[in-house]
């Protein structure tokens, strides 16, 4: 039976690696909101980057539809920053009878930095099509991530 798994985690923890890890194991279709906007907008979307990202995911919630109704697993690559967020698009599936679990990659911040230089890295050698992490974008994250109690995780998984 298709079912939707939440992928929740810091920006540049290693989600979209775990999703393919995921995909890999389980079936499905990843849809990532990253992987959208940087394919119509390159690297800057411009002071309209919210608004993009979140008219791109309400898309992708109503592609996910068709895809479960075809009997296709999904993998949501979105990161799931907020609580508010997660339960939205838990509330989004189980309200429709859709298996929904949620999958946390809990990563120090050690690791996690370690991460971010790397794909930094990449990305400034042309290597990768994924968002730089500067400064700007690493306060924005610290100042709206919230990271999930125990009970609204189905998966945790230590990297």
């Amino acid at each position: 039976m298709a079912r939707v798994y939440l992928i929740c985690g810091k920006i540049g923890c290693g989600k979209s690696t775990y999703a393919a890890r995921l995909r890999e194991e389980r079936g499905g279709v990843i849809l990532s909101v990253d992987e959208i906007m940087l394919a119509v907008f390159g690297l800057y979307a411009g002071e309209r980057h919210d608004e993009y990202a979140a008219k791109v995911r309400a898309y992708l919630l109503e592609k996910s539809l068709e895809l479960i109704g075809a009997g296709v697993s999904v993998i949501l690559d979105w990161g799931f920053w907020t609580r508010a967020g997660r339960a939205e698009a838990k509330t989004f599936y189980e309200s429709r009878g859709i298996a929904c679990e949620s999958h946390y990659l809990d990563v120090p911040d050690g690791v996690w930095r370690a991460r971010i230089d790397k794909r930094n890295r990449a990305v400034a050698a042309g290597e990768t099509t994924a968002y730089l992490v500067d400064e700007a974008l690493a306060g924005k994250f610290a100042a709206s991530f919230e990271p999930p109690a125990r009970e609204e995780i189905d998966a945790w998984v230590e990297a």
